[in-house]
Formats: structure tokens, sequence, C-alpha cells
């Protein structure tokens, strides 16, 4: 049997009324009260700010009304902070036909508490790992160690009980009386001392501790109504009662300090106190509407005194809301670099004799508003007899200046049905808020009687889809691909990517008539899907806007169907043919059939010039055909398309023809190319370019190619431009041989008398010199070329040059004629001595060898 040792409080309590009267006497001297006042706002308010004076509250009450409303306001338009969602699994079902009472979260479990008397354990899914049944009445306070395996339950049956999850050692207990609350002594399961603390409505604070004949009790408090809560961290326990809370220090066996409750607080079993440990130095009181932080730190060592606990007490921050807590725990807020945080562990060295600087830290309450309660209660009025709902709870965030920073309503079954006490709020830490995919390593869970709900703070990806829902776009796009690119498996799982998210932009942007700035997203969104390239430009044609996203349009990845770019194209022939001739100069002619689009194009050209006296004569033809010639030159085509560059003066057409060797091209273009030429170097006299006095571009041209463009073919062309063949014709004659024009030697000498009447003596003088050949040939005689000249024409010098050409050409033919006869008569001569010599006969002498020797004529 467990024996009972009562702790002796003689000198202990004068300490803690010498605490308590530091801490209660002068609010003013509390650390942080003062900051609570400035900044309380809304629902927080600083504890000096109970009283306010009566005149300046009326004077005032319009004016807060509307700042409220403006705030209000404002804060519709404010981000939440926490994200919210049911547990599933087993949780429904088990919680049917039993409510929940309790419930505690460590190594990734839950253990479950009912009004039924049942421990369920969970993981944080909610899937059901073991059931069992400890109690014949509800759980009212559950505890777990650090790892999980030891459960400790106290229940209204007056019953505690501690059980392992992983063997089969327990623990029970019967102290007769309602048990409230119980705690494990930290790390449980590796001491063994298997010590833990208990309470109820006996109003004893009872210590087992596990001794060779058992476990030994040890009252550590007594006498001032029932023990609500009590809560173990390091070696600091601290519990509630109806006057307040104490804290022990398990170490030296003293009692440390007293916190009063708060004065006119609601009886202490309609609303709980909620103790939380925020680290092994700071403890979150939270009662009816009040919270309370104290701040526990090592007394400074002095010889005079060696009876005093060795601990001190602090309130850094005591304020008031205007609802009820159900449950309050820590919540960490971002701090500045200038700030040092406290890192928490399970040493006492984190308890210095120096006030340490305050971690950063919000608080997240579960706040309760209690129903309205009617004042007479004599009425028959039923309906007003009746209990009221309860409201919708919230979780709130709340600084520790006393400001809220954020309030979510929770949705909770069966809200409207249950108290202050029904609430139980959780924290996860560490690997186990990771393994729910939190960024920050911590989550929480809400307990209700019907539900689990598990809250996680918003990550950046929840920001983006917060921006989504309010249609900022751009600002969801941006984050969301700087989250993508610090992530490596960016776009794996997720339903809202920068993909996503940008067609919904597209969509609005669309929708809201701004199809440039939609273009522009194309890239992005799109990406690499052929399929929802095409139905955005699709989507685009739909609306006359395929100007806007055509620069964007992929040619090569990815590369699309050739229908979607022949449908572009055609678009542009019908309603812009200036983005039509820029797009076929843009694109590859892989992409589309360049054989279908030319007969697009020359079928609209032929419209054109059925309306108009010239085919060149509008924009819009000389569009088509610059069109056509650029079609050609991207098919392989450019004997097609000089015609094209002709018409339309591209200056380039002589390097043109002779980089693609288009001479057989150009012989029925003739005098469209001398045209052309000549009409290039007026213009550049005109823009006062020095151009050189040679001959044009076109006339060398057909010059030095003759043998693939005919001097017939070119002057047959040239007939109707007189001046045009003149310079064709003097030019074979100045740089080619003569003897090419003779067949246009009549023309010539009328286009030399025409328009170089100087040069005609010139011209006659070297024709003369080729007269006789001309004459042999039949050709032309002088006096044919005489009789071609104009009656009347006076050319100087034109007598003396015809004499002398007659007088040449009958010296000529004098010598030819004497020439003639002396060589007739030498003929004749040799002929009759070479007939003598072979008819006359030879003297032979009296030697036999004359036939071996060669005969001698006579040589006369």
């Amino acid at each position: 049997m467990a024996s009972t040792e009562t702790v002796h409080n003689g000198g202990t309590i004068g300490q803690e009324k010498y605490v308590t009267s530091s801490l209660t006497d002068s609010p003013g001297s509390l650390n942080g009260v003062g900051n609570t006042e400035d900044s309380g706002r809304r629902h927080g308010r600083s504890h000096q700010a109970d009283s306010p004076d009566v005149g300046d509250e009326e004077d005032t009450d319009d004016e807060e009304e509307e700042e409220e409303e403006e705030e209000e306001d404002e804060d519709e338009e404010d981000e939440p902070a926490l994200k919210y969602e049911r547990i599933g699994g087993a949780v429904p079902d088990l919680l049917k036909k039993d409510t929940a009472s309790t419930l505690v979260v460590a190594n990734k479990l839950m253990a479950l508490g009912t009004h039924g008397g049942i421990v369920h354990m969970l993981d944080l899914t909610g899937k059901r790992i073991k059931s069992y049944k400890p109690h014949l009445a509800s759980v009212i306070d559950i505890s777990m160690d650090a790892t999980a395996d030891f459960v400790a339950t106290a229940s209204l049956d007056g019953q505690v009980a501690i059980r392992s999850m992983s063997t089969t050692e327990s623990y029970s207990f019967d102290l007769k009386r309602p048990m409230r609350t119980i705690a494990l002594e930290p790390n449980f399961a590796k001491r063994t001392t298997r010590a833990f603390v208990c309470g109820g409505l006996a109003g004893n604070l009872i210590l087992y501790e596990k001794g060779w004949l058992g476990h030994k009790e040890t009252i550590l408090h007594s006498s001032e109504g029932p023990i609500w809560q009590v809560r173990w961290r390091g070696r600091l326990i601290a519990w509630a009662n109806d006057l307040g809370v104490k804290i022990y220090d398990y170490v030296s066996q003293t009692r440390i300090t007293f916190i009063d409750r708060p004065a006119e607080s609601p009886r202490a079993d309609l609303f709980k106190c909620t103790l939380e440990w925020q680290d092994d130095s700071t403890l979150l009181i939270s009662w009816a509407d009040h919270i309370k932080v104290a701040r526990i730190r090592a007394r400074p060592k002095t010889s005079s005194n060696t009876t005093v606990p060795p601990f001190i007490v602090e309130i850094t921050a005591v304020f008031q809301l205007d609802c009820m807590i159900a449950g309050i725990i820590p919540h960490p807020t971002p701090a500045p670099s200038s700030q040092a945080l406290v890192v928490a562990s399970d040493s006492a060295s984190n308890i210095s004799a120096t006030p340490a600087t305050v971690s950063l830290t919000s608080f997240l309450i579960v706040s309760y508003t209690p129903p309205d309660t009617y004042v007479d209660e004599r009425t028959d009025d039923r309906a007003r007899q009746a209990r009221k709902a309860a409201e919708r709870p919230e979780l709130r965030i709340i600084s520790r200046a006393g400001e809220e920073l954020a309030a979510d309503a929770l949705s909770i079954t069966d809200f409207h049905l249950w108290g202050c006490n029904d609430y139980v709020l959780c924290d996860v830490l560490g690997s186990d808020a990771a393994a729910l995919g939190t960024d920050d390593g911590r989550c929480y869970v809400v307990m209700s009687p019907r539900d689990l709900v598990l809250v996680k703070p918003r990550d950046r990806m929840d920001h983006v889809a917060w921006l989504v829902e309010r249609k900022r776009y751009e600002e969801a796009l941006n984050d969301v691909e700087l989250i993508e690119a610090e992530t490596l498996a960016a776009a794996a799982g997720r339903s809202l990517g920068a993909a996503e998210i940008g067609q919904r932009y597209i969509e609005h942007l669309v929708s809201e008539g701004e199809f440039a700035k939609a273009a522009r997203l194309t890239p992005k969104v799109c990406g690499q899907e052929p399929e929802r390239w095409e139905d955005w430009i699709f989507v685009f044609a739909e609306k006359q806007q395929l100007q806007s996203i055509i620069p964007f349009v992929p040619t090569e990845s990815p590369r699309l169907d050739h229908v979607v770019y022949e449908m572009m194209l055609a678009h542009f022939l019908t309603h812009d043919q200036q983005t039509l001739l820029q797009t076929v100069k843009e694109w590859p002619r892989e992409i589309y059939n360049i054989e279908a689009v030319i007969v697009a194009v020359r079928s609209e050209l032929d419209k054109k010039a059925s309306t108009s006296s010239t085919i060149s004569s509008t924009p819009s033809s000389k569009l088509l055909m610059e069109c056509l010639a650029e079609l050609y030159t991207a098919n392989r085509q450019p004997g097609k398309a000089l015609p094209y560059f002709l018409r339309l003066r591209r200056p380039n057409v002589f390097d043109l023809i002779r980089e693609h060797n288009l001479f057989t091209d150009v012989q029925d273009q003739v005098l469209l190319l001398v045209q052309f030429d000549d009409e290039l170097r007026k213009q550049r006299k005109l823009d006062g370019e020095v151009t050189e006095d040679k001959r044009s571009d076109a006339i060398t041209l057909l010059v030095n190619n003759i043998h693939s463009i005919p001097i017939g073919r070119v002057v047959q062309q040239l007939e109707s431009s007189p001046y045009y063949l003149f310079l064709y014709l003097d030019a074979l004659v100045m740089e080619k041989d003569p003897n090419l024009v003779a067949d246009f030697a009549d023309l010539q000498v009328k286009l030399y008398a025409e328009y170089a009447t100087p040069r005609l003596i010139d011209f006659t003088m070297t024709s003369g010199k080729i007269f006789s050949s001309i004459q042999k040939q039949d050709q032309i005689s002088p006096i044919r070329l005489i009789r071609r000249i104009k009656n009347g024409l006076e050319i100087p010098g034109l007598k003396e040059a015809l004499i002398k050409i007659l007088q040449d050409f009958h010296l000529q033919i004098s010598l030819l004629e004497g020439c003639q006869t002396i060589m007739d008569g030498d003929s004749s001569a040799l002929s009759l001595q070479l007939q003598k010599n072979q008819t006359s006969g030879f003297f032979l002498g009296g030697e036999c060898n004359v036939f071996l020797e060669k005969p001698q004529f006579d040589q006369a």
C-alpha cells in the first residue's frame, strides 16, 4: 500500500506571500503591462485598462465603433495565417456514439480520451492503432511521455491509470474522489522512479514515485479547493486550484511562487485554467478571459539566506481578452535579427540568474464566447428560459502586446452544444509536424467532442492559392515561379503550379481585353505542350487578336500542326497583309505548306489586278507581291520571284540574278530590267549620291551574258525604247566585237544620228574597216549605208570620211585585182617548168652504179 508523506510548508508560505505581494500590489511594476496598454487593440487590452473613465467612454463610443468598422473592413482582405483540415481516418466513426473529452499528442501519436472512459491511440492522420478502456467514467485528463510509450489518464471515476503501449507494464490508483488532472515526469520511460503527479476534486496534489515497495505518495498541496490542472516541465511542476497557480521545484522540493487568480473571475469549474510550458523557464497561464506569462529565473546566490527557493518568478505580460480562453499554446512569430531567441531544451541549465531575452512568441488560443444569459429568472417564457446556443469558437493569434493578429472561426460539428471546457488545443512539434507536411515544423490539433481539426501554418503555396482566389494572378505567378525555382520537384504533385496559375491569368486577361499582356504569358504557360498552344491560338483567332500572339508562337520547340500556321497566315492575308509579310519573313518554310500559301496569295493578287489599272498601283498589291517574292525565294524558286522584285524596284535584283544565275529567266524581262536600273540611277542623283559616269548595271549585265541572253532577243524587247537600245548596241560595239552588231548596222546609224551624232563618224570609220568582209558576206555596201542617212542631215566631216572610205574601197579592189593577175602569171610559168622537167630525158655513164646515185635535175 502506498505511503503518504506531507510536505511541511512552513517558511515556504512566507516566501510565497512575499512574491505574491511583489507581483500584485503594484500592477504598474509588471514587466510588459505598460506595453500592452499602448498596443492592445480590438480583442486584446491591457490589464490596467479595465476601468476607463466613464465620461471619456461616453464621448468616444461613436468614434470607437467607426474605427472598429473600418478595421473589420480592412481585416476582410487580410490573408489568414492558418489553414485547417478535419482529421479523418477512424475518428468520425469513433465519435459517432461517444464524445471526446481530452487529447494529448507526442511522438507522432495522439491519445484521445472519451466520456465513455475509452482511450484511442491514433496516428496523426486519424488511423486507429489501439483502443482500450481503463475507466468507467469520463477521461478528464491524459498525459504521455516523450516516447509516447506510456499513457496516463485521470477520470471522474476516481481512478488514475498508467499503461505502456509496448509492454505489459501498467499502474492503477483509486483515489476515491473524481480526478481532474495528471502529468508524467519528463522522460518517464527512462526513469526508474516512474514519477507522476495528479489531483482532483479532493483538493490534494499528490506526487507518486516508485520505490522498492511500490509507489510512495507525497502530498505537495492541499486544502485550497480542487486541483484543476497540473503540468510538469524539466524540474518544475505547475498546478492550478481555486485560488491561483503555484510552481514547485522538484529538485529542491520547494514551492517557488504563487500567482493569484484574477479578481472577479467566474467560477473555476465553468471556465477551465490552461497551463502551458513554452520552454523550461516560461509558463503560459490562461484562465477565463485573462492571460499571464510567468518567467522563471535563477535567484542570485547570497550567503546570508540559504532557505529561500532557488528561483524567482516575474510576470512579463498580463492582459484581458473579450472572450473566454479554452486553450492556449505558444505560436512562433518571425523575430528581428537584432533579437536573440531563447531555444528550449530539457535541461535545467536554461534557467539563468539574469533575465534572458524573451523569444518573440505570440499566443494561439481557442476563444469561446459564452451565450447570452437571461436576466429575469421568473419569466414564464420558455424560449427565454431555454439554454442559449453557443457561438462558433475561433482560433486567434494574440501578440505578446495583447494585439489580435488573426482570427478564424472554426468549423466544428454541433458547436452550439459545447461549452468552454469541451475544447482542447494541442501542439505538434518537430518531426511530428514535418510528417504532416508543414514547412516550419509546427502544427496544432483542436479537439471538440465530435471533431479533431488539424491546424497548420500557411506556407508559401497557401499564400499563392490565396492570391489566386482573389484574382491577383500576377503576384501569384511571380511567387510560384520563385518557389518552383527553389524546389527541384516543382510541379510534381502540385495542383496549383505556374502553368495552372498562368492558365487562369490568361483567361482573366482575355476576358478583360488585355490581349497583349495575355499573349506575353503564353510561352510560360503553354511551354512544350502543342495542344495547349493550339487551343490558345484558336481563342485569339476568335477574338481577332492573332497579331498579339503571333510573336510568341513557337516555330521549333514545340512545333505545331501545319494547319495552325496556315490558318494564321490565311487570317493575315485577309485582315493584315503587313503582318503577313512580316510573318513570312520570320517563319521557317518547313512549318507550313508553302505552295498552298503561294496559291492563296496569288489568287488575292489576281483579284487586286482585276480591279486596278496596274498591278502595282496600290499598297495592298505591293504587299502581296512582296509576299510572293519572299515565298518564291524561300521555296527555292528565285526565277519566279524575279519579276516581283523587278516590279517592286528592289535594288538587289542584279545581285540576285548573278547569285542564282537567272540570266535565262531575265530573257523576257529585259525592258523592265533596264527601266528599273535607269530609275535607280536617277534616284541616286536626286539623293545627291556621287555616281560614276559608267554604263548601267543592267546594260553591263546584258552585254556580259550574250550567251544566255541573245542579242536579237534583247533588241526585239528594246525596240520600243530606242534610247535603251542605243545604249545596249553601243556597249556591244565598244566592249565586245563590232561584228556582233553587223546585222543591226542600219539601226545603229539611225540611233547614233539621234542620240550620239558626234560618234557617228567614228562608227562609220569603224564600220569601213569591216566593209570588205561585209561585202564578201554580201551584207552591206557603202551606197546602202549612205542611203540610210536622212536627207538634209548635216554631219560634219561626213563628205571627207565618205571619200576616204570610197577611195580605200577602190584601192583595195585594185590591189586585189593586181595581186590576182601576178599570182595567175606565176602559177602558169611554174606549171610549164614542172611539166618540162618531168618529160625530158637524161644521160647515163658506163658505170653500173647508175641506180645507186640520186639523179640530179637542172634547177633552171
